[in-house]
């Protein structure tokens, strides 16, 4: 390896492991679990569209803000 590449390994690895930990968190609250914030431990709450919105984006938050996740929904119809 020379000075002016660089190793994006553990660059990867950490991303995928966030990711993964990140869609454990969502699949867990969507099945309806309590789940904890990862920093503060409250009690994370999911924001899903009203049925006759035109909005396609829901949410999962933590009531300190200290977690935010948007999600991209998918519109029935659409």
């Amino acid at each position: 390896m020379t000075a002016q590449s660089t190793d994006f390994s553990n660059i990867n690895q950490s991303s995928a492991q966030s990711f993964k930990a990140q869609k454990n968190l969502i699949k867990q609250l969507l099945a309806g679990k309590k789940v904890p914030c990862p920093k503060c431990q409250q009690t994370l709450s999911a924001t899903l569209p009203p049925a006759k919105s035109t909005s396609e984006l829901a949410s999962i938050r933590c009531p300190r803000g200290c977690t935010d996740i948007e999600l991209e929904t998918e519109l029935p119809g659409k």
